[in-house]
C-alpha cells in the first residue's frame, strides 16, 4: 500500500465517520488517538444536531486535491484540500451542504505499512482580536500576523470617496437581499480578487456580501470608526476594523443608526437571506466569527454561507465546527431594509 492509498483511506474514513456519527472508521487509519477522540466528539455532536432537526443523513461525498507534498524523515507531509458534500433530507426536501477544508496530514511508514500519524487543520473559525486605536497607521503585529495573506486591487465605494457623500446620504437605499445571496453563492468557495483575502476571512466575506446588497460604506478614514474598505496603499491597510474583524462588525451592525444597520432578534427563524449571525465561541462577550444567511431549510431555520472554513448551505448552529463549545453564544442580526 502506498502513502497515497493511506491518504485516500483516511479521507474515506473521515467521510464515513460523519455519516455514522462515530469516529470508529478512523481508528484503523489514524494512529493519533487524541485526534480520533476529538473527531468522535465532533461527529457525535453533528449527528445529534441532525436528529434534533428531524433530518435524515443520506450520503456524503469528498473530493480530494493535493496542494503540496514533501518528505520528512520516514514519512510524507501532504497539504490537502477537501471539498465535502453532505446530503440530507427533512421531510420530502433534500438539502446539500458544502464545505472546503484544508489540512496538513503526516503519513508514516511503520512495519512496511503506511498510516496517517497526525493531521492538523490549516484553517481556524476564530477571528483574531484587534487593538482598535488611532488613524491609518500600520497595525501591531498581533493584528497583522495571520490576517493579511494576499495583495489585491482595491474595490472602492467611489460614490463616497469621490466627494458625493452628501448626495449618497440623501438617497434612500433599499437593501437588495437577492444581490447579497447572489454574491455569497458566487464567492463562497474562492476569494474575489478585487478585495484583499485574509487568512481569517469570515468577516471580510460578510462585509463584501453586505456591500454587494447595496449597503453604503461609512467612510471615516479611521480604522475604529465607520464601516469602509479602500484596499491598500503600499503597506498601509485601508479598511476599518468593522470590515474585517468579527467583534467589530457585530458591534457596528448592532449599534449603527444610519447607513448600514440592523437590530438583534432572538429567534433564528426571524432571519431572512442577507441577515447575519455572529458567534462567540467562548461565551466571553467577544465575537469571533460571522456568517451571511442565504436561505432556510425545510424547518424554516437559516442556512448560511461563510469563509474560514468556506461553507455553503451550512446549518446556522455550527455544532460541527472545531471552534464550537458548550459556551457558544449567538447574535442574530436583522439587517435593515432601508438605509
Amino acid at each position: 500500500m502506498s502513502w497515497k492509498t493511506a491518504l485516500y483511506n483516511y479521507v474515506h474514513a473521515k467521510n464515513q465517520a460523519e455519516l455514522e456519527g462515530s469516529a470508529a472508521p478512523l481508528e484503523a487509519h489514524v494512529t493519533d488517538s487524541a485526534y480520533v477522540r476529538t473527531q468522535d466528539i465532533r461527529v457525535r455532536r453533528l449527528l445529534s444536531s441532525y436528529q434534533d432537526r428531524d433530518a435524515k443523513l443520506l450520503r456524503g461525498e469528498t473530493k480530494l486535491r493535493l496542494s503540496g507534498v514533501r518528505e520528512s524523515g520516514q514519512g510524507i507531509i501532504a497539504d490537502i484540500r477537501l471539498h465535502r458534500y453532505l446530503y440530507y433530507q427533512i421531510g420530502s426536501t433534500e438539502h446539500v451542504e458544502e464545505r472546503i477544508e484544508t489540512e496538513r496530514v503526516t503519513i508514516d511508514s511503520m512495519a512496511n505499512r503506511w498510516q496517517v500519524r497526525y493531521t492538523e487543520s490549516l484553517q481556524a473559525e476564530k477571528s483574531l482580536s484587534s487593538r482598535q486605536r488611532g488613524f491609518l497607521l500600520p497595525e501591531p503585529e498581533d493584528f497583522v500576523e495571520g490576517l493579511r495573506r494576499a495583495p489585491s486591487l482595491p474595490y472602492i465605494n467611489h460614490s463616497i470617496l469621490g466627494g458625493s457623500a452628501q448626495e449618497s446620504a440623501l438617497r434612500k437605499i433599499i437593501y437588495n437581499r437577492a444581490k447579497v445571496v447572489e454574491y455569497a453563492e458566487t464567492w463562497w468557495e474562492k476569494p474575489n480578487p478585487k478585495f484583499e483575502e485574509f487568512e481569517v476571512d469570515c468577516t471580510n466575506f460578510v462585509s463584501q456580501c453586505l456591500f454587494a446588497g447595496g449597503a453604503p460604506m461609512d467612510y471615516t478614514g479611521k480604522r475604529d470608526l465607520g464601516w469602509w474598505y479602500a484596499g491598500r496603499r503600499g503597506h498601509q491597510e485601508l479598511w476599518s476594523f468593522s470590515w474585517a474583524v468579527a467583534n467589530s462588525l457585530q458591534s457596528f451592525l448592532s449599534h449603527s443608526r444610519k447607513g448600514l444597520h440592523g437590530h438583534i432578534v432572538h429567534d433564528p427563524r426571524e432571519l431572512q437571506p442577507g441577515d447575519t449571525i455572529s458567534y462567540d465561541w467562548d461565551g466571553d462577550g467577544r465575537f469571533q466569527h460571522n456568517v451571511i444567511v442565504i436561505g432556510k431549510d425545510a424547518n424554516g431555520m437559516p442556512l448560511v454561507n461563510a469563509h474560514t472554513y468556506n461553507s455553503r448551505n451550512r446549518y446556522w448552529a455550527y455544532k460541527d465546527s472545531p471552534a464550537w463549545t458548550e459556551r457558544t453564544k449567538y447574535v442574530f442580526v436583522r439587517v435593515a431594509d432601508e438605509m
